[in-house]
């Protein structure tokens, strides 16, 4: 029997439900970012028609060429989806007209006045609304506010007639991937579902369990956009933390990380977080400002949160003053002093330099005139800063060394045996303790 007579009388959901079990299904899956990709292709990997859609026409080239911009994506797997036509990347949003599942997965950043900017999510809202038919299973994965689901997205998918529940299914589901983290992947992180309506949590739930090997069921959207916001939250709160103490430790001549060494001994109770110049990312940066935002608007002011964006975004202004004084004791002045800037990517092993505090740190010392190159594994150019190579004649020279990435691809010998002075602000010449060049934050 064909799959065609097999689905003759059946609700639009209920095909869509044999499809999904039998992997007939057409996924689409908007932006093709650090977390679309991998996514998408898991799709196709495991048997579903998968399409991505993505705005940029250079980046749709460049996979449909089998060439991934995404350290986490190997070419040889994106080339071996391509083969078996099984994934496709495309600019323009004719795929969302044959689509049995659309996941969202834009970015959410912030605007000028450090509000949420949910744009993009519209626009693409609309785009689905506009094409929408009955048995789709639409899935928003893009980190924001409490409430987007059902408030941004759920309107305009109704306003064309259709029932959510019914005629279609509208979940959240929080990505959770960590870029360059080789022990955890798309397939084997825990995935979060939460529907406007239990049917629409039964679906999302049946499209993950098709590629990940372990689904959360919670009660609603609103509590699947929740935990998504504490995860984050959680971190950057305590990173806050461990920044402050830092400081409080200097001020007090104490070594924070052997404080932090020591107390991750204790077998309960204590988890350990690192200081740093800054956080980056398209995550830890933004996600609690989306909270603190959203619980403003119901009249709660989130301290705690306001204060730890607070101290995490001064760190960036904490190093540059440590290089200043760095540099006053080796009687230079930071104007025309050489510094080389080691790692310009927001964390090890990623080629990401969104809200990257590294940044913020290059441009605060151009501007107290310094002359500031950098050098990074990932990264091969930035603007007005020159790409320098790692050579020891090219170390030797500089009068100071600043390393703000601590990529597992340096040679942290060669660096530390020439170099005059190192300014380590990720603890990452610990091992090196004869060696009296080195001050860490």
């Amino acid at each position: 029997m064909s799959s065609s007579t097999r689905l003759e009388g059946k609700s639009g959901l209920e095909q869509t439900a044999e499809k999904i079990a039998s992997r007939q299904a057409k996924v689409v899956v908007v932006g093709l970012g650090y977390v679309g990709l991998p996514l998408c292709l898991e799709f196709a990997k495991a048997g579903f028609n998968a399409t991505g859609i993505d705005i940029n026409s250079a980046k749709v080239e460049s996979l449909n060429r089998g060439k991934s911009h995404i350290l986490d994506v190997q070419d040889t797997d994106l080339k071996s989806c391509l083969e078996k036509e099984k994934f496709k990347a495309v600019e323009n949003y004719n795929p969302l007209k044959e689509a049995d599942v659309i996941i969202i997965c834009v970015p959410t950043p912030l605007n000028k006045t450090r509000e949420p900017d949910v744009s993009c999510i519209i626009a693409v809202g609309e785009q689905i609304a506009r094409y929408i038919r009955r048995g789709q299973v639409i899935i928003l994965e893009s980190t924001t506010y409490p409430g987007t689901t059902e408030e941004v997205i759920l309107p305009m998918l109704e306003q064309k007639g259709g029932k959510v529940g019914e005629d279609f299914c509208l979940a959240f589901s929080p990505e959770r991937i960590d870029p360059g983290n080789r022990n955890f992947s798309t397939a084997t992180i825990p995935k979060i579902v939460g529907g406007v309506t239990p049917r629409c949590t039964e679906f999302a739930k049946k499209v993950y369990e098709s590629i990940v090997k372990k689904v959360v069921v919670v009660s609603s959207s609103r509590v699947a956009e929740m935990t998504k916001l504490l995860e984050n939250t959680f971190r950057a709160v305590n990173i806050a933390l461990v920044n402050e103490l830092a400081l409080m430790c200097a001020k007090l001549n104490i070594n924070v990380w052997e404080v932090i060494d020591a107390a991750a001994t204790k077998p309960f109770g204590f988890m350990p977080f690192y200081p740093g110049p800054g956080l980056g990312g398209h995550c830890l940066p933004i996600d609690p400002i989306y909270l603190a935002w959203k619980a403003k608007l119901h009249g709660f002011e989130s301290r705690f949160i306001e204060l730890a964006s607070q101290i995490n975004a001064y760190m960036p202004n904490y190093v540059v003053e440590k290089v200043m004084a760095a540099l006053n004791e080796k009687n230079k002045p930071m104007k025309s002093s050489k510094l080389l800037v080691l790692g310009v990517t927001y964390k090890k092993n990623v080629n990401d330099i969104r809200e990257s505090p590294a940044l913020d740190i290059i441009e605060m010392l151009k501007e107290r005139g310094a002359v500031v190159k950098f050098h990074d594994p990932y990264i091969s150019s930035l603007d007005s800063i020159q790409w320098t190579a790692l050579t020891p004649a090219a170390l030797k020279e500089q009068d100071a060394v600043l390393l703000l990435t601590d990529h597992d691809q340096f040679d942290y010998d060669v660096i530390i045996r020439n170099s005059v002075l190192i300014i380590d602000t990720r603890n990452a010449f610990r091992n090196y303790r004869g060696f009296s060049n080195t001050i860490r934050i």
